[in-house]
């Protein structure tokens, strides 16, 4: 059976259900991609990890020392220090398919988000390095990442496409751990008027539909 891990990080709390609604436009598409994946792949399961009602610590001295610290030399102290780490890698190896949504915060992805892969980017288990280069250890897997942005002009060739920290900096971060099969959808101009934001909406999801009707890529 495939299985899905989903990472939700706006810190809104659901998807944008009626027209104007303060809501997570992320989570909106998210939840498109979910169905079109559980349609296209077949019966799924779905762990869900809502980094906004579940917000992770940041980094600690200690859980660092840990990544570094060879298996036979760990204290109690540091096991508990890595220990999320540790339940977090689990979750990402236990899953096929790799799900995040999130929107943009200040040009890149937000803290919550940030906190998550700090936990995960980790020597020896989900990376290598070796005779002076870098390897990914979770071959294999896919992934999608449903992106909103709240001005326009962040797509190829648009006046704010310089701005756009996030998605190459995410893009990297799962190629970097292995996962080079990555897929993206996204919606902008979430901050405009109604009209605007409910145009754009609509042809995100319907964009989304295509690609898993076989309509070919978004």
């Amino acid at each position: 059976m495939t299985t899905i891990l989903r990472i939700d990080a706006s810190a809104r709390p659901g998807p944008a259900h009626a027209a104007g609604e303060q809501a997570s436009f992320s989570r909106t598409l998210a939840d498109a991609v979910q169905q079109g994946l559980i349609g296209h792949d077949g019966a799924q399961i779905v762990t869900l990890r809502d980094l906004a009602t579940d917000p992770l610590p940041a980094i600690a001295d200690a859980t660092i020392k840990g990544f570094y610290t060879p298996a036979e030399a760990m204290d109690d102290r540091l096991r508990a220090a890595t220990a999320l780490s540790d339940s977090l890698i689990a979750e990402l190896e236990a899953a096929d398919i790799l799900l995040i949504s999130t929107p943009m915060y200040n040009f890149a992805v937000p803290a919550a988000l940030k906190a998550w892969i700090d936990q995960i980017m980790r020597i020896n288990r989900t990376f290598a390095y070796d005779n002076g280069a870098f390897s990914g250890l979770l071959k294999g897997k896919r992934a999608y990442v449903a992106y909103s942005y709240g001005a326009g002009g962040y797509g190829d060739g648009g006046p704010l496409h310089s701005f756009d920290f996030m998605r190459p900096y995410l893009t990297m971060i799962l190629n970097f751990i292995g996962i080079e099969d990555v897929t993206s959808f996204a919606v902008e101009a979430t901050t405009a008027d109604m009209a605007t934001v409910d145009a754009a909406m609509v042809a995100a999801i319907k964009g989304i539909e295509r690609h898993f009707a076989g309509a070919g890529e978004v």
